[in-house]
């Protein structure tokens, strides 16, 4: 599913080279779920983008369903977050001209995957059918965010990345949508890396690793 091996990258300063990651090592198998922690500036970020194939690693090596994302051109990843990956973010990046129906349908479009079927139990497992016609603007966080999770799922992608997916929404909130996103996972074969600073969320997925010092510790198992 997801290997992640000897990854390094730095960002140039008026200072010289400033290192994030000093050779990364990761692992995510087929239908399974990780955590990734570590304290603000650790580095979560960056590695999500790198394994979302939005920035290039300066060494080392990504692989995700049979392909090398440091040997890939702009247009290779592009095509490849559109049909492999499903991406959420904590600001939800809803398009505020397009209604909810297509919002939820745009990903799976472009991957050419749209499943009218699948894209109505995603509605009805979000509580998402009074909505269908209403603009993001027109939605509460909480209703935003369960959008955003039908739309990246809508394309059934192996790999879902969700970078703090509950962290501007309230407790309460954030625990409902938490829920909803792990029965949709429930039995699928679509893998989860989630950057999170909750040890309460991290703690319900499957497996939790540490960033720490541009490199990953305290793995472990739920």
């Amino acid at each position: 599913m997801l290997e992640v091996h000897g990854v390094f990258k730095s960002y140039a300063t008026p200072q010289g080279p400033l290192p994030v990651l000093q050779g990364v090592d990761l692992t995510l198998k087929p239908g399974s779920s990780l955590a990734l922690m570590g304290e603000s500036g650790s580095g979560k970020s960056t590695l999500l983008h790198l394994i979302a194939g939005l920035d290039k690693v300066d060494r080392g090596s990504i692989r995700s369903g049979g392909h090398r994302l440091e040997q890939m051109n702009e247009g290779q990843l592009a095509n490849w977050r559109r049909t492999e990956i499903g991406l959420v973010f904590q600001q939800f990046n809803l398009i505020g001209s397009l209604r909810v129906e297509d919002n939820l349908a745009i990903q799976a479009r472009l991957a050419g995957r749209h499943d009218p079927r699948w894209q109505a139990h995603l509605v009805q497992r979000l509580g998402l059918g009074e909505l269908l016609r209403r603009y993001p603007e027109q939605l509460s966080g909480g209703q935003q965010q369960r959008v955003a999770l039908g739309r990246a799922l809508a394309s059934r992608p192996p790999l879902l990345l969700a970078d703090e997916p509950t962290g501007s929404l309230d407790e309460a909130t954030g625990a409902e949508v938490l829920q909803l996103l792990l029965e949709l996972l429930d039995d699928s074969p679509t893998g989860l890396l989630m950057v999170t600073h909750s040890p309460g969320v991290a703690a319900r997925l499957a497996e939790k690793v540490l960033l720490c010092g541009g490199r990953l510790a305290g793995a472990g198992e739920r």
